[in-house]
């Protein structure tokens, strides 16, 4: 990814108190310098077009952070929208005093101006937020606007790739590399799931044995796999790991049944699982946009996200129990059991991960969902993940919702979602909102 730039614009005229906006300028600059590296700052206050120009002559940015230093008018705001197509967090600043004397800054009159013009430029796609630099809903909007924007941007050099097709019936997940492109900035490859199965059996022992000596480790119980399945695992994670290390891939759906069990004779969920704790989000069923939506979680939280069906409910705990048949990544197992192997729940056949999730106070909820017309929207939801054992045969998480469970569980089947969620070990439910704001998403919170 090129270099990315948070410019910091703050616009006014120097007919208003300049000491009081001054000291907001530089706890502006102090503010924002602390929440990034990637800041680009003007020398001074930008009270006329001329240093508005001259400041944004200087400037590339990703996002911009548009900031009513004292009033101005609305050709300030529609000088840097003419130049620059990027997300805008309009800001307004607190007046410092109300004692009945001169208002000092007139910030909040200037907001409405640039929002007007915003308005008319970009439809209303653009964030906001009211307050001073110090107050702490400044400082997470902020911070969540940046993060939104960085992976924004992030996203339009990471390149993804669909292993085999979706199986019948699972058509939810489906993407075109057009759509990916276009809405999401990504692109697609694809590629047969044979093709990664013919390279798998090419290997000999000896080429894979680091492979499976790897995932031995990071696992308990892989002994009681038979050893050729064990073997034919490895071949599978050399031929998956060589593959999107040479690609430069950031985020798979594979195809797993029926194929992995029937041409080859080994799942491939734990090499997905070890793909994800790689840091290659990877979603099984060739659930691209499943995929997709582990990908922004991932970024976020620098940490393996789960994907999972929703496939159980306990209306008196308000829980809802997200499940798999074993493709968690391996660090998110409870450290009470470890990332236990066994088999495949339906077909018998093993290496598959198999154990509860560990706990954690804040996780979210997170889907990108496509509609009957083709347009998309995020499914957003908070909650905590419960300290429960393994529930089903497979890896399970239990997550005790924010509102209740069971209005979730209804309100989400009637509004028509895909059955495949991903749940997010941090809270960055503010970051996928602004997020999807800068894409022209539908929100859906629950």
């Amino acid at each position: 990814m090129t270099d990315f730039q948070a410019a910091y614009i703050p616009i006014g005229v120097p007919t208003f108190h300049l000491e009081s906006a001054q000291i907001e300028f530089d706890k502006s600059i102090a503010m924002i310098k602390s929440l990034t590296e990637d800041g680009v700052y003007p020398d001074k206050m930008l009270l006329s077009m001329d240093d508005l120009g001259a400041f944004l002559d200087t400037i590339h940015p990703d996002l911009i952070i548009l900031q009513n230093i004292t009033f101005a008018n609305s050709a300030y705001a529609s000088e840097v929208l003419k130049r620059f197509d990027c997300p805008v967090l309009l800001w307004t600043l607190r007046e410092p005093v109300i004692d009945g004397g001169r208002l000092r800054l007139n910030s909040l009159t200037g907001a409405y101006s640039a929002a007007n013009t915003l308005m008319a430029f970009r439809n209303g796609n653009f964030e906001y937020i009211f307050g001073s630099p110090e107050e702490q809903e400044v400082i997470d909007k902020v911070n969540a606007t940046i993060r939104a924007a960085k992976l924004k941007k992030k996203m339009r050099s990471m390149k993804m790739v669909s292993v085999g097709h979706t199986p019948q019936g699972f058509g939810f997940g489906r993407a075109l590399d057009i759509d990916m492109l276009n809405v999401f900035g990504v692109t697609l490859d694809s590629i047969e799931a044979r093709e990664l199965i013919d390279i798998a059996k090419g290997y000999s022992d000896e080429e894979i044995a680091p492979y499976l000596e790897e995932t031995c480790k990071a696992t308990v119980g892989m002994e009681k796999t038979p050893e050729k399945n064990q073997k034919d695992y490895a071949r599978l994670w050399k031929a998956y790991k060589e593959y999107v290390t040479k690609n430069n891939i950031g985020a798979m759906s594979s195809r797993c049944w029926p194929d992995f069990f029937t041409a080859f004779g080994t799942p491939v969920c734990t090499v997905l699982a070890m793909l994800n704790d790689m840091g290659v989000s990877a979603a099984c069923e060739s659930d691209a946009y499943g995929a997709l939506s582990m990908y922004m979680g991932q970024q976020l939280t620098g940490k393996p996200v789960f994907f999972g069906d929703p496939v159980s409910l306990d209306e008196k705990e308000s829980t809802i129990t997200y499940w798999h048949c074993g493709t968690a990544a391996c660090s998110l197992a409870n450290p009470s059991t470890g990332a236990c192997i066994d088999v495949h729940c339906n077909r018998k056949i093993g290496p598959t991960l198999d154990f509860g999730c560990k706990p954690c106070k804040n996780v979210t909820v997170f889907r990108i969902g496509r509609k009957a017309d083709g347009t998309f929207r995020f499914f957003i939801m908070g909650g905590e993940a419960l300290d429960k054992p393994k529930q089903f045969n497979g890896t399970s998480i239990v997550v005790k919702t924010d509102a209740p469970s069971k209005e979730i569980v209804t309100k989400s089947v009637l509004e028509g979602w895909e059955p495949h969620f991903v749940v997010i070990y941090g809270d960055v439910k503010d970051e996928l909102e602004i997020l999807g704001h800068m894409m022209g998403m539908e929100i859906c919170k629950y």
